[in-house]
């Protein structure tokens, strides 16, 4: 699994952590003593947790071990360890809350794993989870053509899994699992200075995968390529910034 880059994924830590803070505000729980954030990155999501539940025993979980390094060193008073949830879950159990914001899409196989970390929920506990969905948005529609051309020879290259279900296929496993849920999604439109920038922010999670296998001079040759056919499909508004929608989706659900 390649690295990731802590520093690059917080250029832009204000928009990120929003959907983290908009996720929190939907738990309707009180007084929770026992909380698990999965793929917490650099702890900003967990530091919103911290925020909302001062009281309660908060533990931030991610494979990286640099965003567990910034983590631990930006949020000395939180809990941090390195843990990839897929292997160690059965070691992991009675949480009030269960948590994660962007992260499950890095997770394969959602039909068997929702239901797993389910299960380590108290009883009336919260399951819930922020997944971006962005496959139909133009940029990702040429980064998704742009690495798939023959040129850039990434067919034998093993990354890790970026997909998620569709939502109606959520509410089936959801449903399967209770009948107190909530599904909802929401399209934040960030303004950036250029699509440059826009560049700069999935440099730090889509693009990585990518950008890893290649040297610095190729990852610039992809970089370039990208941000060329980008600039062609996106417009610039009056104020010179440029809009990225970026779609998330959301659920809560209760044991």
């Amino acid at each position: 699994m390649s690295e990731w880059n802590s520093e690059q994924y917080l250029k832009f830590i204000v928009q990120r952590t929003q959907p983290a803070v908009d996720l929190v505000k939907r738990i309707g729980i009180n007084n929770p003593q026992k909380i698990l954030d999965i793929g917490c990155g650099p702890g900003n999501s967990t530091k919103v947790l911290k925020d909302t539940f001062p009281y309660a025993e908060i533990l931030g979980i991610d494979s990286s071990e640099n965003m567990i390094k910034k983590a631990k060193e930006t949020y000395p008073n939180i809990d941090f360890e390195i843990k990839d949830i897929t292997n160690e879950s059965q070691n992991l159990h009675g949480f009030d809350i269960i948590f994660s914001n962007a992260c499950l899409q890095w997770i394969p196989n959602h039909r068997e794993f929702i239901p797993k970390i389910f299960s380590k929920l108290n009883e009336g506990g919260v399951l819930a989870v922020q997944i971006p969905m962005n496959s139909e948005e133009t940029l990702f529609k040429i980064m998704s053509e742009t690495v798939n051309e023959d040129k850039w020879d990434f067919s034998s290259m093993k990354t890790e899994p970026n997909t998620t279900l569709a939502c109606d296929e959520y509410f089936d496993i959801l449903s399967a699992l209770t009948d107190k849920f909530d599904i909802w999604e929401t399209v934040y439109y960030h303004s950036m200075p250029s699509v440059g920038a826009m560049l700069e922010w999935v440099k730090g999670t889509r693009l990585r995968p990518y950008l890893n296998a290649l040297s610095s001079a190729d990852g610039e040759k992809l970089i370039d390529e990208i941000t060329q056919k980008a600039s062609l499909s996106y417009t610039k508004q009056e104020n010179g910034e440029t809009i990225f929608k970026f779609r998330r989706f959301f659920f809560t659900a209760i044991r």
